[in-house]
């Protein structure tokens, strides 16, 4: 891989700013850590019931965003946070493949179902500039060697390629490897506790090597299903969900409220499921195991940032490292609104689809509408916690700028002085997208800008407190965010003019990153080729013995 660097380049907006202050200081560490299918209030420093005590410690030395955006849902979120650009810029429009060919390939530009050559990484980037880059979890941003971890500037690497997988037994075509090696989990295996202790080791390898700085990318897949979880975790919350969803939210809702994180004028969205008490007793303890299992895995996942900040004090580097914790998606209510897989593997290591359903997701994602795949707000917005003690003075404070995760990479940048690449093993590279942040964390607010999301033709564009949204084959909807985030009040009948040229801006940005109108089947006369991976172990056993 060979970055070629520009002799001067300038991000839009304020990404110099300050630059030559940080670069000076000692460069800090960098922490991502994202989550994976976790809702809006589900924190306790965002409103949640779950304990999420080393989550909360953070906020509360640190910063909390109120108005964070990812992409929409998993392998978008990853690529554009990657590589700071959007998600077709980086050949990621839609999803990577799952299945045992390249299915997801679709011959296309924006859908090329892997991260694009003519994208540079954060780990490439950062890595240049003198950086350890380490990452732990899940990629699901390329399947095939070629596009793995350490192909694209990672120097140590342990985690899944694909997506999601049972927590207690992968499966080998999930493709979870340690460093180079498959890795066959041990009966004790569980996957959150395993991408800790691999980010552990890694950033105490970084101890060895005293004059660099390191990049850690810590990918949970916890609370993504299949709802897999710890005995003494889930029995923190059996019984706590039989108030059920339609309590859950409006508890919730109060403690935002009073926290600050939303607006105590905007409206609770419309519930999207079924009424909670129209449920007959045995379902309704069923669906209090399946949040109990769900709050269990976030539970779990806090557990283990928890022993990760431990190591950070033990090495003394938690002063000067910064934390930045979010989410991929909003909650997800695939499986429906009772949710996915039978009962009777609840509480086991067995079945992989097994969901909490729509009525939690609505919960989750309190008090936004829709969910993950959408990009309505419950689809996008996310927590955003960012904890540097040697370099953010307020403690506890919100902010409340809108931010897109296309900002994290030119962030990281700004932060470690690294240059911003021109050229790409040959490849030209667009421009970041993003803007750093780094202003915001002594209070400056950051400028006016548009953003914009597609994904399976779920489109939407964010123009100051402006918002246009349309599900696939909808009409665009017309909301004032600052006024009702919630979007309840449709005013496009009533500026049809501002749909007019809000529609306008987003058209002239789909042409520009190769959205399509919706992820294409596959061009014509293009066949990706078969790469074929096994089911099980047993199957991997057999044909060693063959």
């Amino acid at each position: 891989m060979l970055l070629t660097a520009a002799l001067s380049f300038v991000l839009p907006y304020a990404f110099c700013i300050q630059a030559e202050a940080v670069v000076q200081a000692p460069r800090p560490n960098i922490i991502w850590i994202m989550a994976d299918d976790m809702g809006f209030s589900d924190l306790g420093c965002y409103g949640g019931e779950i304990e999420t005590p080393n989550l909360d410690q953070l906020a509360a030395g640190g910063l909390r965003y109120t108005q964070f955006y990812n992409s929409g849902r998993c392998c978008p979120t990853r690529a554009s946070l990657l590589t700071g650009l959007y998600p077709h810029q980086a050949g990621i429009g839609h999803m990577t493949s799952e299945s045992i060919d390249q299915s997801q390939d679709k011959g296309y530009k924006g859908y090329r179902g892997a991260l694009s050559p003519a994208s540079a990484t954060v780990a490439e980037v950062l890595s240049v500039a003198g950086y350890r880059t380490y990452m732990s979890g899940k990629w699901h941003v390329g399947t095939f060697p070629e596009a793995w971890p350490l192909k694209r500037g990672f120097q140590r690497f342990s985690g899944l390629i694909r997506g999601a997988s049972n927590y207690f037994r992968p499966a080998p075509d999930k493709l979870l490897m340690l460093e180079t090696t498959p890795l066959k989990p041990d009966d004790d295996f569980y996957i959150t506790d395993a991408f800790t202790e691999w980010a552990i080791e890694y950033i105490e390898d970084a101890e060895g090597f005293d004059d660099q700085p390191f990049f850690l990318y810590l990918a949970y897949t916890a609370p993504h299903w299949p709802l897999h979880a710890l005995k003494q975790d889930v029995d923190k919350y059996r019984g706590k969900y039989l108030m059920g969803w339609d309590a859950l939210r409006h508890s919730r809702l109060a403690r935002m409220q009073s926290l600050g994180i939303v607006n105590p004028s905007w409206e609770l969205s419309d519930r999207d499921c079924r009424e909670w008490n129209s449920l007959p007793e045995d379902k309704r303890k069923e669906m209090d195991l399946r949040m109990a299992l769900y709050a269990a895995q976030v539970d779990r996942m806090d557990q283990g940032i928890g022993r990760l900040l431990q190591s950070l004090r033990r090495m003394g580097e938690l002063e000067n490292t910064i934390i930045f914790f979010f989410a991929d998606n909003g909650g997800c209510a695939e499986g429906g609104d009772l949710g996915a897989g039978p009962k009777r593997q609840l509480e086991t290591k067995e079945g992989y689809y097994l969901s909490y359903g729509r009525g939690w997701a609505n919960a989750s994602n309190t008090p936004f509408r829709r969910f993950k795949h959408w990009v309505h707000e419950g689809g996008i917005a996310s927590p955003l916690i960012v904890h540097w003690p040697a370099g953010i003075s307020g403690q506890g404070e919100l902010r409340h700028d809108p931010i897109h995760l296309i900002d994290l990479f030119p962030t990281a940048m700004e932060l470690s002085g690294a240059d911003y690449p021109v050229e790409r093993d040959g490849y030209s590279i667009p421009s970041l997208e993003g803007i750093s942040i780094h202003s915001t964390f002594s209070g400056d607010r950051l400028p006016n800008r548009s953003l914009y999301w597609e994904h399976e033709g779920n489109s939407a564009v964010r123009k100051g407190d402006l918002k246009l949204v349309a599900r696939h084959g909808g009409d665009w909807e017309l909301y004032n965010l600052e006024k009702d985030r919630t979007e309840t009040q449709n005013l496009a009948r009533k500026f049809p003019q501002l749909v007019v040229d809000l529609a306008s801006d987003y058209e002239a940005w789909a042409k520009r990153v190769g959205v399509l109108p919706y992820p294409p089947r596959r061009r014509p006369g293009y066949f990706p080729p078969n790469r074929v991976y096994p089911d099980t172990w047993q199957d991997v056993e057999r044909a060693e013995r063959d």
